[in-house]
C-alpha cells in the first residue's frame, strides 16, 4: 500500500470566515498535495488530478488547528489513480478571546473531510 501523511497547523492566512473558520477549498488543496506526493512515490511523475466523485466535510477547522491528512491509492489504471483521502483534526486551538495561546490535544482524533479522488498520469510512466 502506497501512502501519504501530511500534518500541519493551519494558520490565520487559512481562515476565509467570521471567527477564523477555515473553508473546505483549503482541505481539498491539502489532498491534492497528498495525490501528487502518491504519484511522485508510485509513478515519479506529479500527474494531474482529474476529479473527486465524493467529498465530505464532517467538522469545522479553524485558524490555530493541526490536521493530519491521509491520503492512499486504491485503484491502478492504465493510466488512472483512484485514490482515498481523509482529513483529521488532532489538536485544537482554543477560540477563547481571553486565552489565545491555549491548545488542546485531541483524545480521540476528528475526521473533518474525507474524499475519493482520481488522477492521471501519462502512459509511458
Amino acid at each position: 500500500m502506497i501512502a501519504s501523511i501530511i500534518r500541519l497547523r493551519l494558520s490565520l492566512h487559512d481562515a476565509h470566515y467570521g471567527g477564523n473558520l477555515v473553508d473546505g477549498a483549503r482541505i481539498l488543496g491539502l489532498f491534492g498535495d497528498a495525490a501528487t506526493e502518491l504519484l511522485i512515490k508510485h509513478d515519479e511523475d506529479e500527474g494531474l488530478f482529474v476529479s473527486y466523485e465524493q467529498v465530505e466535510f464532517t467538522a469545522p477547522v479553524y485558524a490555530g488547528d493541526y490536521v493530519e491528512v491521509k491520503g492512499e491509492l486504491v485503484h491502478i489504471g492504465n493510466t488512472s489513480r483512484k485514490m482515498a483521502f481523509e482529513a483529521h483534526k488532532i489538536i485544537e486551538a482554543n477560540i477563547d478571546p481571553d486565552k489565545p495561546y491555549k491548545a488542546r490535544m485531541i483524545p480521540e482524533p476528528i475526521l473533518v473531510a474525507k474524499a475519493i479522488g482520481t488522477c492521471v498520469v501519462p502512459k509511458n510512466r
